[in-house]
């Protein structure tokens, strides 16, 4: 694709990156088969190849409309395209530039404006989402049925080993998902304790920095990244192995903090190494596999039926497929199949709050996909993926390592290697 950015843009280091991505284009419109809100919306300015148009237009001038916002508003940032695209194309990247450019040029409501501070702020700070979390959890049996389905109900705090192994990992807590799920990194440490490595949290970090930079609070977005990489530093001078996220939505973004602060002199190659060092839980797990081959015991027969939900994060995001599945199948499990695995549940962040009628209709199409195979139980990989496809199906939704951990526990193997 032939481009001429206007001088605004052009020289600037976000410039340089939206030029080669818009070069990378063929127009080829792949990208548009496999587009949620395409296949939705039929309309090719709510699909991949008619967004990048858009964007071109705006990084070469043209006047920005509030148009241009609602279609790049649409988009939930998949990334499926990006799995279909022969050429390559950064598309998820350039809609954040993109975007960043049009918040400045279109504005907002002042209503919309305080609804998306107000997202932004209490969904990154634990100590704001917790409470509220738990107030709407005690009003849930008063609430409206189809109020009540959106807030997740408690789950308790599982054991979490103490640290006593040579081989250590961090995990990152992140913002939401220690207050909806504690079970989840907990389940994680056990699994990983049982094979000498002992799991630990960096009590300074936080939220990963994705809902305040997804909703163009780009700068603070970037100070949350910061933030984490001092607090996982003095890990990584004392030998860390890896940083591993157990939330697909969290590990696709601290996997780009090297490319996000390549322009910060200050964190430039700390950032890129902790990139590095970031590794979904099924990256990490498949890493083990030798350790692990001896627990992953089959589960007592029947064997129990699961439905696996791929987060566009994990499969579109960090190009991560096919991994917890075939661990879960070995520790006995049967996996149900789900058509039209490759799209998005609705989800996305925020996107089910912003866009609640696209959501939705997502949201009941992937609940079919899941449940055709009658699972018993569904399994997924990120918190806001469990949380929002639980919202829309009586079946139980679990985090996979839960799961994987389970069955260790039902084959009866509880013991580990110390200090491995």
């Amino acid at each position: 694709m032939k481009t001429n950015l206007a001088d605004f843009i052009k020289e600037t280091p976000e410039g340089k990156e939206a030029d080669a991505i818009l070069r990378a284009c063929v127009h080829c419109g792949f990208c548009t088969a496999t587009c949620p809100t395409y296949q939705l919306l039929g309309d090719e300015l709510d699909g991949p190849r008619g967004r990048i148009y858009l964007m071109k237009e705006l990084l070469e001038g043209s006047k920005v409309s509030e148009k241009t916002q609602l279609h790049l508003d649409r988009c939930l940032t998949c990334r499926a395209c990006e799995t279909t695209c022969p050429s390559g194309v950064q598309y998820g990247r350039l809609v954040d530039i993109g975007r960043g450019i049009v918040e400045k040029e279109v504005g907002r409501s002042f209503g919309e404006r305080v609804r998306r501070w107000l997202l932004k702020t209490v969904i990154s700070n634990p100590l704001l989402f917790n409470p509220a979390l738990r107030s709407g959890q005690l009003l849930r049996p008063l609430l409206p049925a189809a109020l009540a389905r959106k807030i997740p109900p408690r789950v308790a705090p599982t054991p979490w080993p103490a640290p006593r192994h040579t081989r250590r990992m961090l995990v990152l807590d992140g913002c939401v998902q220690p207050g909806i799920s504690p079970a989840i990194n907990a389940a994680m440490a056990r699994v990983l304790d049982r094979i000498g490595i002992s799991l630990i949290a960096a009590p300074e970090a936080g939220c990963c920095g994705a809902v305040a930079f997804h909703l163009n609070f780009q700068a603070e977005g970037l100070d949350y990244m910061r933030r984490n990489i001092d607090a996982w530093w003095p890990y990584v001078e004392q030998g860390l192995e890896a940083i591993v996220m157990t939330a697909s939505g969290c590990g696709t973004l601290v996997k780009e903090y090297g490319q996000l602060l390549a322009a910060d002199p200050r964190y430039a190659a700390r950032a890129e190494q902790i990139s590095a060092l970031a590794g979904d839980a099924t990256e990490v797990l498949d890493a083990e596999r030798e350790a692990l081959a001896p627990l992953l015991a089959r589960v007592s027969s029947p064997a129990k039926r699961v439905a696996f939900h791929s987060p566009c994060s994990l499969q579109h995001g960090q190009q991560v497929r096919g991994v917890a599945e075939s661990l879960l199948t070995a520790a006995g499990y049967l996996l149900t199949p789900v058509p039209d695995a490759h799209l998005c549940c609705g989800s996305a962040g925020t996107y089910s709050i912003l866009q609640p009628a696209l959501s939705k209709r997502l949201l009941a199409n992937k609940v079919s996909a899941l449940e055709s195979g009658a699972p018993e139980v569904i399994a997924t990989a990120n918190i806001g993926c469990l949380a929002h496809i639980q919202s829309g199906t009586g079946v139980e939704v679990r985090h996979w390592v839960e799961l994987l951990e389970e069955g260790m526990r039902e084959g009866g193997n509880e013991g580990s290697r110390e200090g491995v």
